[in-house]
């Protein structure tokens, strides 16, 4: 079942859901920008003069040296143009402070793409001279973030793999048609 993104909660707040490959900006003091994290990351930047603060949520770092062009699957990508959006919002790099979430290694046996993309982040935000005035990256555990991005304010919470349902096999099914087999 999905939600609507922009549904309003309980609190009278309007929550804004930020998918991978998207970056949402807000200035209005009842947004809440949420999302869902494993090895994705998540920068919530803020600008605490103009009241305004956003979130990017992003999958891999950067593209391989063999691409040309990076677009929204990419980290630095998503960096630039969540500040970009800011400072068209009245925001001041110079006064920008930025959280940083997710990163984690969900899976053992996999590539630390979360390790690669809170490094990426880091780097990213260190060249800009972007205070990082929180960071909660790397570990094994998924994350939820809620971040209000016209205060600044963020909350997030681990979600332990245990908490997750078990995986349940499910029964494939073959039809045979001669030399070619569906499944």
């Amino acid at each position: 079942m999905f939600l609507d993104p922009k549904a309003q909660d309980a609190s009278h707040r309007i929550r804004v859901t930020v998918m991978q490959g998207m970056v949402e900006t807000s200035a209005d003091s009842s947004v809440v920008l949420t999302t869902v994290l494993g090895s994705c990351i998540a920068a919530c930047l803020f600008d605490p003069i103009a009241r305004v603060g956003g979130m990017n949520h992003f999958l891999l770092a950067e593209p391989s040296s063999s691409q040309v062009n990076a677009d929204t699957h990419y980290g630095i990508y998503l960096m630039e143009l969540l500040v970009n959006t800011m400072l068209k919002q009245g925001a001041s790099k110079s006064r920008m402070k930025a959280h940083i979430y997710g990163g984690g290694n969900i899976h053992r046996n996999m590539q630390p793409i979360g390790q690669r993309n809170s490094e990426l982040a880091e780097r990213f935000l260190n060249t800009e001279s972007i205070m990082i005035s929180h960071r909660d990256v790397g570990g094994s555990n998924a994350r939820r973030v809620d971040f209000l991005a016209a205060s600044g304010k963020a909350r997030c919470r681990h979600v332990d793999g245990s908490a997750a349902p078990a995986a349940k096999p499910t029964p494939v099914a073959t039809k045979s048609m001669g030399d070619v087999e569906f499944f």
